[in-house]
C-alpha cells in the first residue's frame, strides 16, 4: 500500500516572494484595498508596532522566511515523495459563486501553471513574479490516486466534487503552483490538488470537519494499492492580511501539543480572508495526528502601522 512519508505546511502569501526592499508595494495595496478599513485598522493596531516597521526588521523577517521555505524544500527532497497531495483553497480561480464546492479534488492528467494570468493585475504582482522560480507550462498529476481518494472519501461520508479540467487561462491556483514556484523550484514531482473552500461563505467547513477530512484523506492514501511514497502539503495561512497573533498562537498550540480540541475552538468569525487558510493546516493536522512534528517556524511580517502583513507558518511532520 502507499506510504505517507511527509506532511508539510507552508504560508504562500505574495509577501514571501517579494523581497523586503519592495514591501512598500504591499503597503500601497493595503492603504487602498477596498476590503480593508485602513484608517480604522491603524487606530486599533497594537502599541509598539513601529519597532517592527524598520528596514532592519523587514530584512530580518524576510531572511527568516527565505530560510524556512528552503528548509521545507530540503525536507521534501529528502522524503523522496513520488506524489504530493496539496490541500489548498481556491480564490475564484476555478470556482465561483455559481458553483462553490466545500471539498473538490482534481483528477485530470496534468496541471497547467500560468505565469501571467492577469487574474489580479497590480503593481505588486510584478514584484511577486520576480521571486518565482522558472516553471514548466505543465506538470504531471497522479489521476489514479486522485480517483481512489474521491471514491474512498465518498465512502467515508464526505461529499466530494470532482473536476478533470482547469481554466486554461488561469491554470492551477496559486495555493498549488506555490509547490513548483517556491518550495521545490525545478522539481517535477506530480501533484494531486485538493481544494477546500476556506474563503467564501456560507459553505466553509468547520475546523472539526477539516480535521476529520484530513484523517479521512490519510486513510484514503494509505488504502491506495500502490508502492508509491506520498507527501501531504497544506498551503496558505497563517493570519493575514491583518496579522492576528492570538489566532496564530492558538493554531500553534493545537499543532505543537496535539490538541485538536483547541483547533476545533478556533472562532470562525475570525477565520476570514487569508486567515481562513488556517483550515488547510487543520486538515493536515488531522492527517498527521499520529506523526511527530519535527520543525516549526513562525515569522510575523508586519508591513504597515495597520498591522497588515502575514503570520507566516512553516512546518513539517515525519
Amino acid at each position: 500500500m502507499a506510504e505517507i512519508v511527509l506532511g508539510l505546511g507552508t504560508s504562500h502569501s505574495p509577501q514571501l516572494s517579494i523581497r523586503a526592499k519592495d514591501w512598500e508595494f504591499l503597503l500601497k495595496k493595503d492603504q487602498t484595498d477596498p476590503r480593508l478599513d485602513y484608517p480604522a485598522l491603524v487606530k486599533k493596531a497594537k502599541r509598539g508596532l513601529e519597532a517592527e516597521l524598520t528596514p532592519e526588521k523587514f530584512h530580518q523577517r524576510d531572511e527568516a522566511c527565505l530560510k524556512a521555505v528552503k528548509d521545507l524544500g530540503v525536507a521534501l527532497e529528502k522524503a523522496r515523495a513520488d506524489v504530493v497531495v496539496v490541500l489548498g483553497d481556491d480564490q475564484h480561480e476555478q470556482f465561483h459563486d455559481d458553483n462553490m464546492p466545500t471539498f473538490a479534488i482534481y483528477h485530470g492528467k496534468s496541471v497547467p501553471v500560468v505565469r501571467h494570468n492577469n487574474l489580479r493585475p497590480a503593481g505588486w504582482k510584478d514584484a511577486e513574479e520576480k521571486g518565482w522560480a522558472e516553471t514548466a507550462a505543465e506538470y504531471e498529476t497522479e489521476p489514479a490516486l486522485a480517483e481512489h481518494m474521491i471514491r474512498a472519501l465518498c465512502a467515508a461520508e464526505f461529499d466530494i466534487t470532482r473536476c478533470n479540467k482547469l481554466r486554461p487561462e488561469i491554470g492551477v491556483g496559486h495555493a498549488f503552483s506555490f509547490l513548483y514556484r517556491r518550495v521545490l523550484p525545478g522539481g517535477r514531482v506530480p501533484m494531486v490538488p485538493v481544494m477546500v473552500n476556506t474563503y467564501f461563505p456560507p459553505n466553509q467547513p468547520t475546523p472539526k470537519r477539516c480535521y476529520d477530512f484530513g484523517r479521512a484523506v490519510r486513510q484514503a492514501i494509505e488504502s491506495w494499492d500502490s508502492e508509491k511514497r506520498v507527501a501531504l502539503m497544506a498551503s496558505g495561512g497563517l493570519s493575514h492580511v491583518v496579522i492576528d497573533e492570538e489566532i496564530d498562537q492558538m493554531v500553534m498550540d493545537g499543532l505543537k501539543n496535539k490538541k485538536p480540541e483547541v483547533l476545533f475552538r478556533l472562532p470562525r468569525e475570525r477565520l476570514w480572508g487569508g486567515t481562513s487558510e488556517i483550515l488547510n493546516w487543520v486538515a493536515l493536522a488531522g492527517a498527521m495526528e499520529e506523526r511527530e512534528l519535527k520543525y516549526f517556524e513562525y515569522v510575523t511580517t508586519y508591513r504597515s502601522p495597520a498591522a497588515t502583513g502575514c503570520g507566516m507558518g512553516f512546518a513539517y511532520w515525519a
